[in-house]
């Protein structure tokens, strides 16, 4: 079987991360598109797997959700118009659940803006947690149902509203720029939470590292994803090397997976390499073969 040395691997999934395109790759590395295609593939797969495995009864105290936007082969408006849309085209929404102490990625779920979006996240989150945790989410009214679905009365919830309204005398560049925050509000939803921590700036300040992070996710750009397929596996890849290969500054050299206690190793991509690897199937003993029309035993 064919397979592109280990050095070359690690190069290329290097500039995934570091938010490189897949074409631009290719032209770096020198090698197909294909190639590169067929290494996301397998590493999303991978990294995918690893982290549902790894990611279990984490201690965590205060974490904080949110969603960020990109979108899969045209915008949602355009759907209905564009020439062979492939299943997932239009908007695509990802959830994000960080631990605000270890800086760590607990879980993320991909889907629409929807409610059952918001509890297929919300159960998967409680999943991977050990102990009762304080929760901060933005005003998303779906949140509401999915968190007390998944945690019942066992959460600190609150929930900050973001108010926003027009700066005046703004010029073109508005359609650029977002909007203007005027305030927030801190609801309490269930249990106690302490409103000294009531926010979402670790969680918003996170999408900011993933939109460096993910070419994707680059706005007014033609890098964006043509196949949902391949937008979850880049996901499950930056996700993984996020947690357990990127030493997060606030954290003195240690990666989040191992500020949450999930990890005791600092992990390199010579590492996610080897869950690929691990994940293929052995080669077995090659059987006989013709050639003009003579059977020949190897």
């Amino acid at each position: 079987m064919n397979r592109l040395p280990i050095e070359k691997r690690i190069n290329i999934l290097g500039l995934l991360v570091a938010g490189a395109s897949m074409r631009s790759i290719s032209r770096t590395t020198g090698v197909s598109i294909n190639t590169v295609t067929k290494l996301l593939v397998d590493a999303g797969e991978a990294c995918a797997a690893y982290h549902d495995d790894a990611v279990r009864d984490v201690e965590a105290r205060r974490v904080k959700c949110d969603e960020i936007w990109s979108f899969c082969y045209t915008k949602e408006q355009n759907v209905p118009t564009a020439k062979a849309a492939p299943e997932g085209a239009g908007d695509v929404w990802t959830w994000t659940a960080l631990d605000s102490d270890s800086k760590m990625i607990l879980a993320w779920e991909v889907g629409d803006r929807s409610a059952q979006t918001a509890i297929e996240f919300m159960d998967d989150l409680r999943s991977r947690l050990v102990n009762r945790v304080q929760l901060t989410t933005d005003g998303q009214k779906a949140y509401l149902e999915a968190v007390e679905g998944a945690f019942g009365g066992d959460i600190d919830y609150a929930m900050m509203v973001k108010l926003y309204g027009e700066e005046p005398n703004r010029g073109p560049q508005r359609k650029y720029s977002p909007p203007v925050c005027t305030g927030v509000k801190k609801r309490n939803v269930e249990g106690n939470p302490d409103p000294a921590h009531v926010s979402t700036l670790h969680v918003e300040r996170h999408n900011l590292t993933k939109r460096m992070g993910m070419r994707r996710f680059t706005r007014l750009t033609n890098a964006f994803s043509k196949k949902l397929e391949n937008h979850l596996h880049m996901l499950s890849i930056y996700f993984v090397h996020y947690n357990f290969c990127r030493q997060h500054k606030s954290l003195k050299g240690i990666s989040p997976a191992m500020a949450a206690g999930v990890s005791d190793t600092l992990h390199d991509m010579a590492w996610v390499v080897g869950l690929i690897d691990d994940r293929a199937p052995t080669p077995g003993p090659r059987g006989p073969y013709k050639k003009r029309g003579a059977e020949i035993s190897n």
